[in-house]
């Protein structure tokens, strides 16, 4: 140890106050020449500055003979940013009493679910939460649907068409009229009959053929289809129906005997009777095309053997690819063997369907 002091102590003793200034005004002169050769602003990163306070604010105003590479009043500056950020008891338990508290995970998605589902606004929203106990601004409502990409538009409520069918599909029944070219020995007739469905099953009901759909003839058929609903034990509390001018008052009559109501759609709109119009293009195209009609006797044969295979036989997307008059399938609980499969046939080979033999 005493090695190590006593050349110190030496080289301490040497060192005369005119000699450090000596020394001092060389180091400034030889910055001085350094910093003309560099760039007219040196930028400095965090660390650096840190290190030129750590070091400079121990001389005080003094440090004015110093410096080159930035001003006093910068330097004053630097120091003042350090002394405010560093951290103390009383700023740590300010900063945690400030600034807004982020949303919790299930209270975001909760408010994300409610919008999706219901479409309402920001104050519904916020309504719905309140009676669960949920404790949120509406502008903390309103960030997270802005944030989440829907659209920042509140109060509003979207009822889709697709909605009110699906509200009302148990008891809501639509039709329309359908045409087939009859040959006769005057040329090609039109033939009319009317398609109705069940929204709720897809169940359908059609009915007799005719040449002349004047009122008589659509009212009868209003009766018939009356007729079915109680056999089949089947309710129709709505009834829509296009404004063509064969559905008559007494055909409206009829349907409001029973407690039912006529719903109109608006003209030129056949997306609103999309169920319908769909049954009618599949009797079409999947049937009628591959016939030619000589009689209204054999086109209402035709009709009910397709009626019928509509609703045992043909599977339907809405129920499960099942038709609509099956609710489930009872398979046998032996193993399933390719010997069990019958293939069924109607209209001469033209309708065929499958099942599994008991």
């Amino acid at each position: 140890m005493v090695n190590i002091v006593h050349p110190l102590l030496t080289l301490l003793a040497s060192l005369t106050r005119q000699e450090l200034a000596q020394q001092i005004r060389y180091l400034k002169a030889e910055n001085e020449i350094l910093r003309s050769k560099l760039p007219g602003r040196v930028t400095l990163d965090n660390r650096e500055r840190n290190t030129l306070v750590k070091h400079g604010k121990k001389l005080g105003g003094k440090i004015k003979d110093v410096m080159t590479i930035v001003s006093y009043s910068t330097f004053r500056r630097w120091v003042r940013k350090m002394e405010d950020d560093t951290p103390t008891p009383e700023k740590r338990s300010a900063k945690r009493g400030t600034g807004r508290p982020k949303v919790e995970e299930d209270v975001r998605e909760t408010i994300i679910r409610i919008r999706k589902e219901t479409g309402f606004g920001y104050t519904k929203i916020l309504q719905e939460l309140r009676r669960m106990g949920i404790h949120v601004s509406r502008q903390t409502v309103k960030n997270v649907i802005v944030a989440a990409g829907f659209e920042p538009t509140p109060g509003d409520h979207p009822d889709t068409w697709h909605k009110f069918i699906k509200r009302h599909a148990d008891t809501l029944w639509q039709c329309d009229f359908a045409c087939k070219k009859k040959w006769t020995m005057k040329g090609l007739v039109d033939v009319y009959f009317m398609v109705f469905i069940h929204i709720g099953s897809r169940q359908i009901w059609i009915s007799p053929s005719t040449e002349n759909p004047a009122g008589e003839w659509t009212t009868q058929q209003g009766r018939n289809f009356q007729m079915h609903l109680e056999d089949n034990d089947l309710k129709c509390e709505i009834l829509m129906r296009d404004r063509d001018r064969k559905y008559v008052d007494a055909f409206d009559e009829i349907v409001r005997s029973t407690g039912g109501k006529i719903k109109l759609t608006p003209v030129r709109s056949p997306n609103l009777q999309a169920h319908v119009e769909r049954v009618i293009q599949t009797i079409k195209h999947e049937v009628l095309n591959a016939f030619c009609i000589v009689t209204n006797e054999h086109l209402d044969g035709i009709l009910r053997t397709t009626q019928d295979w509509y609703n045992k036989h043909r599977g339907h997307s809405e129920r499960d690819h099942l038709p609509p008059l099956r609710d489930e399938v009872s398979f046998p609980l032996k193993t399933f063997t390719k010997d069990q499969v019958v293939c069924d046939s109607e209209l001469g080979g033209h309708l065929v369907s499958y099942r599994r033999a008991a």
